[in-house]
C-alpha cells in the first residue's frame, strides 16, 4: 500500500511539473480564452493571437562556421520552410478559413480572407553590377485573393443566425392615472405598481425551422378595492414554431455557406502547398545560380592567372630581346580585361549571396548573424548521363493529378454549384406554416368580501402550477403565403450565377490546356538544356585544346601573342557558357518538377512540416569544409 501511495505521489508530481513546462508552439495559432468561469463565459471572451515570430530557426546559426554559412541544397529547403516570410504569411491562411467556417456555422456571411501567392526571389543579372538586385518576386493573384476583411454579398435566401439566443427582460413601473368614473375603480386616481419579467430562448435551424420559447410574468398591485385579487401575478409560457416550406427551406439552401467555407479550407491548404512549391523552387534556383556564380569566379580567376603568366613571360622575352615590346602591351591589356571580368563575376556572387540570405531569414540581411557571412555552397550541379522522361501523355496525367491549380478550380466549381442551389431557391414564393401554444396562469391575494375563487389564491408558484397543469391553454396555427409577381431580381441572380459557373468550367478547361502546354514546354526545355550543356562542354574542351596547342606553338615561335590572347578570351567565354548552361539545366529541371506538380515529392518535403515551420531533419556539416578564399570575394569587402 505504501508503494502504491509513493507511486501515486510521484505520478502527481510529474503531472504538476509537466504542466508547467512550456510547450514548443508556433506563433501561427489561436490561443483559447483564459480565466473566467469556463464554458459559461468562454463564448464572450476573446481568443488571443500571438505576435509574429521574427526569430530565425536554430538551424541557421548551426550552419555558420568562422564567418561562413555552409549550405547544401537540402539545408536551403529546410531554412526556407522554417524562415521564409512568404511561407509564414501563407501559414495564416488555413487558420483564417477555419475561422470563416466557424463564422458560417453561426449563420454569418462568408469573409474573403485570401492572400495572393508571392512568386519568390529571383537571381541577379549576370551582365554586371545590378542596381535593382532586390531579389523580390511579384505577387500573383490567386483564385481566393481579394481585399482582406471584405464581406461577400449574400445571394439567395439569407442564412439565419444558427447560434441559440437567450434573452431576459425586466421592467418596473409606477403609473398614476386620473379616473373620470370612480364607480369602477373606487378612487379618483388609479395607481398601479407593476413589475414585468420575461425570459426567452430562440433557435434557428439550417432547414428552415425557427422555434421560440418565452416565459413571462406580470405582477400588478392597485390602490383600488374593486379588484377581487390584489396584487396578482399573471404568468405564461408561449411556444412559437415557424417552418419555411418553399423559400428558405432545406439544409442545402440554408447550410450552403458552411459547405462553401469548408471547401475554402481545402482550397486554402492547396494555396499554402502552392506557396511552398513556388518558394522552394525559387530558393533552389537562387542556390544553383550561386553555385554557378562560384564556378564562374573560379574560371575568371584561372583566366586572370593565365593572362598574368603570359604578361610576365612576355616581359622577360622583351628584356632579352626575343619579342617586340608591343606584345607586352597586348598581354597587359588582356590582364586588365580579365580583371574586369573577374570583378563582375565577384560582384554577381556577392549580390546573389545577399538575395539568398534575405530569402532564408525572417529579418533579412539585417540579422547580425548574416550581415557579414559568406555563403559557401556544399553541393554541385549534377547532370545525369540520361534523363528518364515518361511519355507526354503519362506526364500530363500526372500533372493533372498533382497541380494545385486544377484542384482549386474544381473546388471553386463545386462551391458555385452549392451556391446555385440557394440562388435557385430564391425563385420560389414564401410559404410559412406556424403554430403557437400558450399556457397561462393567474394567482394573487384575495380581497376581503369579494368572493374570490380559492383556485387562484396564491403567489407566483400557484400561477406556475396552473401553467404546467395547462389549466388555461391557448392554441393557434396558420400559414403565410407571399407570391412575388415579377421576381426579376431572383431570376437575374440565378442567371448570373449560372453564367459564372460556365465561366469557371471554361477556366478549368483553359487551365487543363495550359498544363498540357506547360508539361510539353518543360520537357522541351529540359531536353534543350541538356543539348546546350553537352555542346558547351564539348566547346570548352576543344577550346582548352586549342589554347594548349597555340601556347606550345607560341613557345616555339610558330604563333603570335594575339592568337594566344584570343584563345584565352575564347576559353573564358566557353567556360562561362558552360557554367550558364549548367545553371540553365538546373532551372529546367526545377521547372519540369513544377510543371508536374511534384516539387514537394522530389525534394522530400512534408506539407505537415512546412505548415508547422519545423523540419525534423537535422543539418550535418561535412568534416572537411571548403575554404572561404575559394569564393574569391574577399577583396570586395
Amino acid at each position: 500500500m505504501r508503494r502504491l501511495h509513493a507511486c501515486v505521489s510521484v505520478f502527481c508530481c510529474y503531472l504538476l511539473v509537466a504542466g508547467t513546462l512550456p510547450a514548443q508552439q508556433t506563433a501561427v495559432r489561436i490561443d483559447p480564452p483564459k480565466g473566467g468561469l469556463g464554458w459559461l463565459t468562454r463564448p464572450y471572451q476573446k481568443r488571443e493571437i500571438p505576435p509574429v515570430n521574427l526569430a530565425n530557426s536554430d538551424r541557421l546559426e548551426a550552419l555558420v562556421r568562422a564567418g561562413n554559412l555552409y549550405l547544401s541544397a537540402q539545408d536551403v529547403i529546410a531554412l526556407a520552410l522554417e524562415n521564409n516570410l512568404d511561407i509564414e504569411i501563407q501559414r495564416y491562411g488555413p487558420l483564417l478559413t477555419k475561422e470563416v467556417t466557424r463564422r458560417a456555422e453561426g449563420g454569418g456571411l462568408l469573409r474573403d480572407v485570401g492572400v495572393g501567392i508571392a512568386q519568390g526571389p529571383t537571381s541577379v543579372s549576370t551582365t554586371g553590377v545590378n542596381l535593382n538586385a532586390s531579389g523580390g518576386g511579384t505577387a500573383a493573384a490567386s483564385a481566393t485573393s481579394s481585399l482582406s476583411g471584405g464581406v461577400l454579398t449574400q445571394v439567395g435566401p439569407t442564412v439565419p443566425n444558427l447560434d441559440p439566443n437567450l434573452s431576459f427582460y425586466a421592467d418596473f413601473g409606477h403609473f398614476t392615472s386620473p379616473q373620470s368614473n370612480t364607480f369602477l375603480t373606487g378612487t379618483t386616481a388609479l395607481i398601479i405598481n407593476q413589475r414585468q419579467y420575461q425570459a426567452q430562448y430562440s433557435q434557428n435551424t439550417d432547414f428552415g425551422l425557427t422555434g421560440q420559447l418565452t416565459f413571462g410574468n406580470t405582477h400588478d398591485q392597485f390602490n383600488s378595492f374593486s379588484y377581487q385579487i390584489n396584487p396578482y401575478n399573471q404568468a405564461y409560457i408561449d411556444l412559437t414554431v415557424t417552418q419555411n416550406l418553399l423559400y428558405g427551406f432545406g439544409r442545402p439552401v440554408l447550410g450552403r455557406n458552411i459547405k462553401v467555407a469548408k471547401n475554402n479550407e481545402k482550397a486554402s491548404m492547396l494555396q499554402f502547398k502552392q506557396q511552398v512549391i513556388t518558394t522552394v523552387s525559387a530558393v533552389l534556383n537562387l542556390y544553383w545560380d550561386l553555385v554557378s556564380f562560384n564556378q564562374d569566379v573560379k574560371a575568371r580567376k584561372d583566366e586572370l592567372a593565365t593572362a598574368q603568366a603570359l604578361f610576365e613571360d612576355n616581359k622577360k622575352q622583351v628584356q632579352i630581346g626575343t619579342l617586340a615590346p608591343i606584345e607586352v602591351t597586348r598581354a597587359e591589356s588582356q590582364v586588365y580585361s580579365s580583371q574586369q571580368d573577374l570583378l563582375i563575376s565577384q560582384t554577381n556572387l556577392l549580390q546573389q549571396e545577399t538575395v539568398l540570405k534575405n530569402a532564408l531569414s525572417r529579418n533579412g540581411v539585417a540579422s547580425p548573424l548574416l550581415a557579414e557571412v559568406h555563403v559557401i555552397p556544399l553541393d554541385t550541379i549534377q547532370v545525369p548521363e540520361k534523363d528518364e522522361i515518361k511519355p507526354i501523355s503519362d506526364l500530363v496525367d500526372e500533372a493533372l493529378n498533382h497541380r494545385t491549380e486544377i484542384l482549386q478550380d474544381r473546388i471553386n466549381i463545386d462551391s458555385t454549384k452549392i451556391n446555385l442551389v440557394g440562388v435557385r431557391n430564391e425563385l420560389k414564393p414564401t410559404l410559412q406554416v406556424f403554430a403557437e401554444l400558450t399556457n397561462r396562469g393567474l394567482a394573487g391575494a384575495a380581497v376581503p368580501g369579494q368572493g374570490t375563487d380559492p383556485f387562484i389564491i396564491g403567489g407566483l408558484g400557484t400561477a406556475v402550477d396552473q401553467i404546467f397543469r395547462r389549466n388555461y391553454p391557448s392554441y393557434s396555427a396558420g400559414l403565410s403565403l407571399n407570391i412575388p409577381l415579377r421576381n426579376r431580381a431572383a431570376q437575374s441572380d440565378y442567371a448570373t450565377t449560372g453564367l459564372q459557373l460556365r465561366q469557371q468550367e471554361l477556366q478549368l478547361q483553359k487551365a487543363i490546356n495550359q498544363i498540357r502546354v506547360d508539361v510539353q514546354n518543360a520537357v522541351i526545355g529540359l531536353r534543350q538544356a541538356r543539348v546546350r550543356y553537352d555542346s558547351a562542354v564539348k566547346a570548352r574542351i576543344l577550346q582548352e585544346q586549342t589554347l594548349d596547342a597555340d601556347q606550345k606553338k607560341y613557345k616555339l615561335g610558330a604563333s603570335t601573342v594575339f592568337t594566344v590572347v584570343q584563345d584565352q578570351q575564347n576559353l573564358a567565354a566557353a567556360e562561362s557558357t558552360e557554367t550558364q548552361a549548367l545553371a540553365n539545366y538546373s532551372h529546367a529541371r526545377i521547372a519540369f518538377d513544377q510543371a508536374l506538380g511534384t516539387t514537394l515529392d522530389v525534394n522530400h518535403i512534408s506539407v505537415e512540416e512546412a505548415l508547422s515551420g519545423h523540419v525534423s531533419r537535422k543539418s550535418v556539416l561535412p568534416d572537411k569544409l571548403p575554404a572561404a578564399t575559394e569564393t574569391g570575394t574577399e577583396g570586395l569587402q
